[in-house]
């Protein structure tokens, strides 16, 4: 078997296997057939590329008909990336989903009693602060000796 053609049964084998393990009703089975099904893909992208060649850089004396394509390389770094981050979200769905599991009949409800009444006494305490504020603001303007100056003749009144 040349490489080429072992590469095309192992791009089949992962295909055939991703496929048929993301058929089961498990997230994880679902996520590993993802995964399965994604690296086939990046095999099919190198596959495509043609027959290996140069370095895709053009210098003197490189003939352009025998440089690589570095289109496929790239598709094959994007892909990867999207398949990280498909295979992160799978993982956070997955965690939720046992999260949920484990909280049995209570489901996705969360208590905030205890939330209410500490929000509750956090307000209290911030009128009565505003209170005493505005009760010691009063004290000091009272106390004060400065007499509020007398309004100029003029003010308030708009001039056209």
């Amino acid at each position: 078997m040349t490489a080429s053609l072992t590469l095309v049964v192992l791009m089949a084998v992962l295909f055939g296997a991703g496929i048929s393990i993301m058929l089961e009703r498990s997230l994880t089975r679902i996520l590993i057939g993802f995964l399965l099904v994604g690296n086939a893909v990046n095999i099919l992208i190198y596959l495509m590329s043609g027959a290996p060649g140069l370095a895709p850089i053009l210098g003197e004396g490189v003939d352009p008909e025998e440089i690589s394509d570095p289109l496929p390389q790239a598709f094959v770094l994007t892909a990867i990336v999207i398949n990280l981050g498909i295979t992160a979200f799978m993982l956070a769905l997955i965690y939720r989903s046992w999260w949920l599991a484990q909280l049995g009949e209570k489901g996705d409800l969360v208590d905030d009693e205890a939330e209410l009444v500490e929000d509750a006494e956090e307000a209290a305490d911030l009128i009565r602060s505003s209170a005493a504020d505005d009760r010691a603001i009063q004290e000091i303007i009272e106390a004060s000796d400065e007499e509020p100056a007398p309004a100029r003749p003029g003010d308030g009144e708009v001039r056209r």
